[in-house]
């Protein structure tokens, strides 16, 4: 297979009523800047929270971890004043965004982590997600909200087995952060590219599995030298019970109150739920879209990670 190419100029522009991806034209990048890369839902704050671990080498943090790793594409900040938080940084960048590969520029000093979840947990996750946006907040998101964005069936009308094949078999938008149909389209776009240096995958049934093998294969990545010693103690700080615990730090943004409850914001990190919910006849047509739209090789990674 002939190998994608890419120029530094991004090929697509992303826009919804959370995200803008031209907010990237005027970011001015430095070598090692790291890009958090994913969509909704997939294990953004853990990956984040991992390097956070890396970078510091130290368990905990001065201030928020969002203050450190601001979300980039999100409309809900000014971009002059994210851009200046970025500037002022001293410390190796890590940067959150949910826009596709070709959405972004490409820079090859630096490193792109493209993070991938099955799409029925990401599915699910983000049922408890939207539910625990503050009503003010999520007033503030659906203003930038086309007309399209804002129909549909009342989430009332459907079981939660129907509005996931509802959207699953909706036509694919890779800038998508609240359809799980966007899952798929998103890590295709990194997929893609995988045979460039400064792209890697992070899978979070392998952060599941081995939390600390994974860590160390980013570290790996990302030229990261940790004392043997100090290993236990940042592993500890990334599981699952010491985030929630945390959530008010953790949580992204959880200062400006977006959360009815930051410490939901975290709430089960398990695998597997939709197994319970889904009927037969809604995980068929789940299967056939994966079928149609990706290759046995991506589709299997995307269910199950590297180590599955």
């Amino acid at each position: 297979m002939q190998q994608a190419t890419r120029t530094q100029k991004p090929a697509a522009i992303y826009k919804n009523h959370l995200t803008d991806s031209t907010r990237w034209e005027n970011f001015k990048s430095r070598d090692g800047d790291v890009f958090v890369c994913t969509p909704a839902k997939c294990g953004t704050t853990w990956a984040q929270m991992i390097c956070a671990l890396l970078i510091f080498q130290k368990p905990e943090f001065e201030r928020p971890l969002s203050d450190y790793t601001p979300w980039l594409d999100m409309l809900l900040y000014p971009i002059d004043k994210v851009l200046a938080k970025l500037e002022a940084q001293t410390h190796r960048r890590f940067i959150k965004t949910h826009t596709p590969f070709d959405g972004l520029p490409y820079y090859e000093n630096t490193t792109y982590l493209c993070v991938g979840r099955d799409p029925r947990d990401a599915f699910l996750s983000m049922g408890n997600h939207s539910r625990n946006i503050s009503p003010e907040f999520l007033k503030k998101f659906m203003a930038n909200a086309k007309p399209e964005e804002k129909s549909g069936e009342p989430e009332m009308k459907l079981t939660v087995g129907e509005r996931f094949l509802k959207e699953i078999t909706a036509p694919a938008i890779a800038g998508s952060t609240d359809n799980p149909a966007g899952v798929l389209p998103y890590v295709k776009s990194f997929w893609d590219y995988r045979h460039l240096p400064n792209l890697h995958f992070m899978h979070y049934s392998d952060m599941k599995r081995d939390l600390g093998g994974e860590m160390r294969r980013v570290a790996a990545a990302l030229g990261i030298e940790v004392a043997e010693k100090l290993w236990p103690v940042l592993i500890r700080a990334a599981e699952f019970e010491n985030m929630k615990k945390n959530s008010d730090r953790l949580a992204p943004d959880a200062e400006t109150g977006i959360w009815k409850e930051p410490g939901n914001f975290f709430n089960k990190g398990e695998n597997g739920q939709w197994r319970e919910i889904f009927s037969a006849e809604e995980l068929a047509g789940y299967e056939k879209v994966m079928r149609e739209r990706l290759d046995p090789e991506l589709a299997n990674w995307i269910e199950n990670g590297r180590l599955g």
